[in-house]
């Protein structure tokens, strides 16, 4: 039997057939020797965990979900918790009604602002003109200077919106005899509050207080709110949750453009209007209503803040319930850490600004609209509204790259929320503090843009990012209550 035929050896391919293909992960400064031979370099954009902290690391290491340790466990459970009571949520408007009736514990002198807590002394000027505004609208002084002299020495008790189950808009300047719309979240048992939105230009919340301002403020008390609040008792509650699903699928985001969800709005309303008010009345509604785009700025707002609240408080829970500005500082809030507030400076925000102003005219960020972005809306859905965009200075493929980037910080999709531009995947819901920190990526706002000065009011509008520190802050504050760090 002959000796079998030796195999000839396979041909070996070349190591770099096609050239040299390199990857870069960190320092960008590796990429340039290979690029200058010739190669192809692709570039991540990666960071150290935490910042290359490495105490903070560990932390991040402990909170991590897994079933097999007791913290990782208890954490993962929180948030499952946390996550189903955002998705369950179905605000709904009830009712319109006064500030004083409504909000418990607010008392006759107080004054509630947006953000985290903040004095007199230290309040940007855009809110000390609101709180100008407010104080002359409630008679308690008839000057501007009187007015601030009254807030500067202490005969007025200021506290943050979000204190009284309330949020406010830029200045977020809310007073005893203002109307607010009634919000309840009845799976979660929720009820949260805001102002009706006056609409563009001088406006109190962009810390206007001209005679203007006033006299819409208290035509919206004594007609535009009564005449909505007997029409909305007539039809029955509105359902928010479905109104901003249609709104997200007509090209809102129910932060800075709300034109389809005020159109949608004054449709249900306007049967009801029409029947319940006199006629002139009636026409004067609505014609504001027609007028002002951004109407279902608030009712957006506090549908956000009732369907958050249900997830506040969950002992564990990396979840953030709540982010606002006051001008001066952005603070957060974290359903495990219950009501602490954990601050950074606010930013000014990066965007356009209305002819003969500039950044150096603006204020840094302000506002408790922020409460959209923490329920997966506004910069989180901006891929739902490409025309928001060019409004804040970008392109339409800029908005489905931001919430792209946003679902990598957040923990589920609400599918009620579905985005076209995405397949209808759903929104960015559920921002972990966790992943924040870990990434890098900071949550998206929206925004407007106010004067510093007081009296001025919007010059622009654009988008600002929540500070790391924030989330940082609020994650240690847990590791101490989890007994897992100092």
């Amino acid at each position: 039997m002959p000796a079998p035929k030796p195999k000839t050896p396979a041909k070996s391919a070349p190591l770099f057939d096609g050239g040299i293909r390199a990857l870069n992960v960190g320092v960008a400064e590796f990429a340039l020797s290979p690029r200058a031979h010739g190669a192809s370099v692709l570039e991540l954009d990666w960071r150290p965990p935490a910042g290359g902290d490495r105490d903070f690391g560990l932390l991040l290491a402990r909170l991590e979900d897994d079933p097999d340790d007791p913290i990782g466990s208890r954490v993962a459970a929180a948030n499952k918790q946390a996550i189903e009571r955002i998705l369950a949520a179905k605000p709904m408007l009830v009712d319109i009604g006064r500030a004083a009736d409504n909000l418990k514990g607010l008392g006759p002198r107080h004054l509630l602002h947006a953000g985290p807590p903040i004095a007199w002394a230290r309040m940007c000027g855009p809110m000390r003109g609101a709180v100008i505004g407010a104080i002359l609208y409630e008679g308690w002084a008839d000057a501007p200077d009187a007015a601030e002299r009254l807030a500067a020495g202490g005969d007025v008790t200021f506290a943050p919106c979000h204190h009284f189950g309330a949020v406010g808009p830029m200045a977020g300047i809310l007073s005893p005899s203002m109307p607010v719309v009634i919000v309840e979240n009845a799976p979660g048992g929720t009820r949260a509050f805001a102002t009706l939105n006056e609409g563009m230009g001088k406006v109190l919340r962009f810390g206007a207080y001209s005679q203007e301002v006033l006299d819409r403020l208290r035509w919206m008390n004594e007609s535009l709110a009564p005449a909505l609040g007997q029409a909305l008792r007539a039809r029955g509650p509105v359902d928010l949750k479905n109104l901003t699903a249609q709104a997200l699928q007509m090209g809102d985001e129910c932060h800075n453009r709300n034109v389809a969800a005020t159109s949608l709005f004054a449709r249900l309303i306007a049967p009801a209007l029409v029947r319940t008010a006199p006629a002139d009345v009636a026409a004067r509604v609505l014609e504001f209503l027609e007028a002002n785009n951004h109407f279902y700025l608030n009712l957006s707002m506090a549908a956000s803040k009732a369907t958050m609240d249900a997830a506040h408080g969950i002992e564990g829970s990396t979840v953030v319930t709540a982010m606002a500005r006051n001008g001066v500082e952005v603070g957060v809030r974290m359903s495990g850490t219950g009501d602490a507030w954990f601050t950074a400076p606010a930013p000014v925000p990066d965007g356009l600004y209305f002819p003969g102003y500039g950044p150096a005219d603006a204020n840094p960020d302000l506002g408790d609209s922020a409460i959209t972005e923490t329920a997966g809306l506004g910069g989180l859905a901006m891929a739902a509204a490409p025309a928001i965009v060019r409004f804040i200075g970008g392109a339409a493929e800029d908005a489905i790259v931001t919430t792209k980037r946003m679902y990598t910080i957040t923990l589920a999709r609400n599918n009620d929320f579905g985005i076209p531009a995405l397949g209808f995947t759903g929104t960015p819901t559920g921002i972990d503090a966790r992943r924040v920190v870990d990434s890098g990526v900071q949550p998206v706002f929206n925004t407007g843009i106010a004067h510093r000065e007081a009296g001025i009011g919007q010059i622009g509008a654009g988008i600002a990012k929540a500070p790391l520190a924030c989330f940082a802050g609020a994650l240690r504050e847990l590791g101490r209550r989890l007994k897992v760090a100092t």
